[in-house]
C-alpha cells in the first residue's frame, strides 16, 4: 500500500488533467432505461457505484469512477475492479472492504474532508452523504469546466428513516438495475435534505468559478441544478 506522500503525488498528477473540458456523471437512477446513452461513448464519463450492472445495454464505457459507501464497495469491489477505467474509493469504504491503491486505483481520504467541498483530493473529500457530491468534487480536481449529470432521479422507495440501515427484499425500484441493493442486499436509506445541502454547496462553488453543472436527468426530481435535455447538453439539439 502507498504511503500517504505517494497517494497524494499520484492524485496530484491527475489535477487539472481536464482544464476547460466537458465532462458527465452519470448517477444511477431508473431513468437511464428511458435514455439513449450512446452518445456517452464520445465523452468524458465519471460512473459511480454499480455502473457496472447497466453497461452491457449502455453503449458507453466510463473513463472515471467513483464509489464511497462501504457497503456499495464491499458488494461490488470485484466486478468494480475489473473495470478498466480510473477508480476513485473513498478510504473509510476501502479501509473496510480491503481495497488498496493500484494502478488504476485512488483511495482518498473521506474520513478528514478539507472543508465542505474539497477543490484538491489530495486533501481528501466530503461524502456529502451522496456519491453524486463525491464525484463532483472529483470533476473539479480533474478540471472540468463544465459537468453534465444524468439519472439523477432523486426519487426514492423505502421505509424507515433517512441513513438507516435496511435490507432490501425483492427488485430494487430505485435503480437502474432490480439487482442493485435488491434480492436481500443491504443498503442505507438515502437522505434527500442532506443530499441537496451539498448538491447547493457544489453548485456555489462551480458557480463562484465561472463553471457549470447541468441536470440533463429524463424527469429528475433534484431541485437544485439547472434543467437542460442530455442533447442539448452535448450540443446535439
Amino acid at each position: 500500500m502507498l504511503n500517504e506522500l505517494g497517494r497524494r503525488g499520484r492524485l496530484g498528477a491527475l489535477r487539472d488533467r481536464h482544464a476547460g473540458q466537458r465532462c458527465v456523471i452519470v448517477a444511477n437512477g431508473p431513468s437511464l432505461n428511458r435514455m439513449d446513452l450512446r452518445p456517452l461513448r464520445h465523452e468524458q464519463v465519471i460512473g459511480l457505484n454499480k455502473i457496472y450492472l447497466g453497461l452491457p445495454g449502455f453503449g458507453f464505457s466510463p473513463r472515471y469512477h467513483v464509489a464511497v459507501n462501504p457497503k456499495v464497495v464491499a458488494q461490488a469491489w470485484a466486478p468494480l475492479a475489473a473495470l478498466p477505467c480510473v477508480k476513485f474509493v473513498g478510504s473509510r469504504a476501502a479501509r473496510e472492504a480491503g481495497v488498496q491503491d493500484g494502478p488504476l486505483t485512488h483511495i482518498v481520504d473521506t474520513e478528514r474532508p478539507p472543508g465542505r467541498f474539497s477543490t484538491d483530493l489530495r486533501l481528501g473529500l466530503h461524502e456529502g452523504w451522496t456519491v453524486t457530491f463525491a464525484a463532483l468534487q472529483v470533476a473539479w480536481h480533474l478540471g472540468f469546466a463544465e459537468v453534465v449529470l444524468v439519472g439523477l432521479d432523486h426519487r426514492y422507495q423505502y421505509d424507515g428513516a433517512p441513513n438507516e440501515a435496511r435490507v432490501m427484499q425483492g427488485a430494487d425500484p430505485n435503480h437502474f438495475s432490480g439487482d442493485y441493493f435488491g434480492h436481500g442486499q443491504s443498503w442505507d436509506n438515502p437522505d434527500l435534505g442532506r443530499s441537496e445541502e451539498s448538491y447547493r454547496v457544489a453548485q456555489a462553488q462551480f458557480e463562484a468559478d465561472g463553471r457549470r453543472i447541468w441536470d440533463a436527468t429524463l424527469d429528475g426530481a433534484c431541485p437544485v441544478f439547472p434543467k437542460t435535455t442530455l442533447e442539448r447538453a452535448l450540443g446535439r439539439a
